[in-house]
């Protein structure tokens, strides 16, 4: 099960010095929404830049222009985009095919559709290469959106990802669906100490099989 650490921050600085110290508790650094609005594509070049070996993701949650905006990222560095689902199937198609030709891969959020089952079921198709189940930030029930594992996880065999603003008090409950990975942001990037709060999520994702 792989730990992905987002950085949703505006400081650039704040965030290439916590990941520092979090590298090696980690499978995946996610630059953040709110740091590619800060900074655009230069910040997943300077994480590339400091972690050439660590698995980028950018959290670019395409909706339009597809090509262009895939093409941005990976030309930055990206080793992963996110797409939404809500979108049109010829956005995700196109992103695909652009995704294809840079050599990155499509990793598609359900967190804007309400047909989690049927986007679910169409991703290989379109071809996506991980899904990730996510709940908005400013939403403050924690698992009732995971009423929708089930029917994720029964229409697809993709690598499936869950968001959840996870915390210790959550963590065991996410780990019983046992997702392909989880997705981290404040738990670890806001703590007093993040490297050990990093080594302690990163130590129970090895000790659960996907």
């Amino acid at each position: 099960m792989k730990l992905q650490i987002s950085f949703d921050m505006s400081s650039l600085e704040n965030a290439l010095a916590i990941a520092k110290d979090v590298e090696p508790y980690c499978d995946q650094f996610e630059i953040g929404s709110l740091m590619l609005y800060a900074h655009g594509a230069a910040a997943i070049n300077s994480f590339r830049s400091s972690f050439p070996s660590k698995t980028i993701v950018a959290d670019a949650k395409i909706i339009d222009r597809g090509a262009e905006a895939v093409e941005l990222m990976a030309q930055a560095g990206a080793d992963w985009v996110t797409i939404m689902g809500g979108t049109s199937r010829n956005v995700i198609q196109t992103a695909a095919r652009a995704a294809q030709q840079y050599k990155v891969k499509l990793m598609i959020d359900l967190i804007d559709t309400a047909a989690h089952g049927q986007v679910a079921m169409e991703s290989q198709a379109l071809g996506v290469h991980a899904i990730v189940l996510h709940k908005p930030h400013d939403e403050s029930d924690t698992t009732t959106f995971l009423d929708q594992w089930d029917l994720v996880k029964g229409n697809s065999k993709l690598p499936l990802f869950i968001s959840a603003s996870i915390t210790r008090s959550t963590i065991q409950h996410i780990l019983a669906l046992k997702p392909d990975g989880i997705i981290i942001s404040g738990a670890i990037t806001l703590s007093n100490n993040p490297a050990q709060e990093a080594e302690y999520f990163y130590n129970l994702c090895n000790n659960h099989a996907a």
